[in-house]
């Protein structure tokens, strides 16, 4: 058996699907680009038994100096928010996002911060020239003498223009334009980005050691959302983030992903203008519709964005037909709405059936958490009986199908969020405990209570 042939299998990182000759794409999940060749067992058997002196011995977990995985803030404190605290020296942090939303003028303001802080940063573009770069950089007034440009898509000359300015920070825009003559296929193509962050990741991660850089690549993104390229790209680098927006609307956010120095489910929120971006440390507002009185049809929940709490509003018409009623919902999940209606005819006796009802967001807010079902049964009620609800009042609560209210997670930290914008009444299901001081909190096991209280201040509210 020592003496015998061993044989390559190939097996696919999304499925582990396993063929014995390689393939572009994997004929069980029909993955491109995921099917990489592996050593079998016969192959390893002997050599795992033979042992190898290493370079550097094992030490005690204790006795490792934790300074070396230290944050060093970027300047863009919503940035700083999602990286749990900044950069880290030898780190590999991937940027992803739509063309146009924005990704290179976020850089360029780190990269202006890092420069006025007395720290050195490079640009590394391979999709525009260093004239075009000036120019966006002088409209968003972010021009410094420590920030360096270079245009180029080759990566053996872009890991030379490293070495001759030995910046602390790269920002590589973006990964996919970048090519390398030590691999084949064609410039964007999963070989050849798999190749360039490779090497970038290990230029990055041996450096760490004498020269600290931090490195920051730009990913495309596809018509679905992902990130352009093989999946093992995520898996290669320190910190994945997501940087998504509507070009309609001027609000962006920053979604960790993946972080290997931080907490993975944070949030910044951004605003993009036509001299650049501005960071909101409390979004709650753009959410909310700013009037001075109550208007029927509308109510306020407070939803959970990763670990940020958020105050949003939903509104809602009713109007009965003779026609087949319509159900059109934006900024929640049409599924979601249907069956809340569904719950409030049977459970609540509202006439829903024979009535065109229209349900939405305020400031292009999407609504996916469960918590926001209460919120939405009372904007429904509040247009039915044409009953304005004070605006001090927030509910949180997921709705059954047997009309019972739920508990949803960190309702804690939501109540607090409400409370310091100023809510003093909650509608919640039953089994809070913490409040916070000076708020009325009702709680409520099922729908029809919880519309019922809810429509009793409203009268009495009216009527004072």
């Amino acid at each position: 058996m020592a003496g015998s042939k061993a044989r390559s299998q190939y097996r696919c990182s999304e499925c582990a699907h396993v063929t014995p000759k390689w393939v572009g794409r994997c004929a069980n999940c029909g993955t491109w680009g995921t099917v990489d060749e592996v050593a079998t067992l016969s192959a390893i058997g002997g050599a795992a038994r033979r042992s190898v002196a290493p370079a550097s011995p094992a030490v005690p977990i204790t006795a490792i100096d934790p300074g070396a995985t230290r944050h060093c803030p970027t300047g863009v404190s919503e940035l700083d928010r999602v990286l749990g605290g900044g950069l880290v020296a030898g780190s590999v942090t991937l940027l992803a996002g739509d063309p146009g939303v924005g990704k290179s003028t976020l850089l360029l303001e780190v990269a202006n911060r890092w420069a006025h802080e007395g720290r050195r940063v490079l640009y590394v573009s391979g999709e525009e020239s260093a004239g075009q770069i000036r120019l966006r950089a002088e409209r968003t007034g972010c021009t410094h003498d420590e920030m360096y440009l270079a245009s180029e898509s080759d990566l053996q000359i872009a890991l030379g223009h490293i070495d001759q300015v030995r910046p602390s920070l790269v920002i590589v825009d973006s990964v996919q334009t970048m090519s390398t003559t030590e691999a084949d296929g064609v410039t964007g193509g999963v070989t050849q980005v798999r190749a360039v962050t490779t090497a970038l990741t290990g230029y990055a991660k041996s450096t760490a050691q004498g020269h600290s850089v931090a490195l920051i690549l730009v990913g495309h993104v596809t018509k679905d959302g992902a990130i352009a390229g093989p999946r093992s790209l995520e898996h290669l680098v320190d910190v994945v983030l997501h940087f998504e927006g509507d070009r309609a609307s001027s609000l962006r956010m920053v979604r960790g992903v993946k972080n290997r120095f931080g907490a993975a489910d944070e949030v910044g929120c951004f605003l993009m203008h036509d001299n650049g971006i501005e960071c909101v440390s409390d979004p709650s507002g753009l959410f909310l519709d700013q009037r001075t009185a109550p208007v029927a049809g509308t109510a306020v929940t407070v939803t959970l964005d990763g670990k940020r709490p958020m105050i949003g509003e939903v509104q809602a018409l009713w109007n009965p037909t003779d026609a087949p009623a319509r159900r059109t919902v934006s900024g929640i999940d049409s599924a979601r709405a249907a069956m809340i209606s569904a719950v409030l005819e049977r459970h609540s006796g509202l006439p829903l059936a024979r009535s065109d009802l229209y349900v939405a967001t305020v400031g292009g807010m999407r609504l996916t958490d469960p918590s926001a079902d209460l919120a939405v049964a009372l904007a429904i009620m509040s247009s039915c009986y044409q009953l304005p609800l004070p605006m001090d009042i927030v509910a949180i609560g997921e709705v059954g199908l047997a009309g019972d209210l739920r508990r949803v997670s960190g309702l804690e930290r939501r109540l607090a969020e409400a409370a310091r914008l100023g809510f003093n009444t909650a509608v919640v299901p039953p089994g809070i405990t913490d409040t916070p001081a000076g708020m009325r909190v009702i709680a409520s096991d099922n729908i029809a209570t919880a519309l019922r209280a809810v429509r009793e201040i409203a009268e009495n509210n009216g009527r004072s």
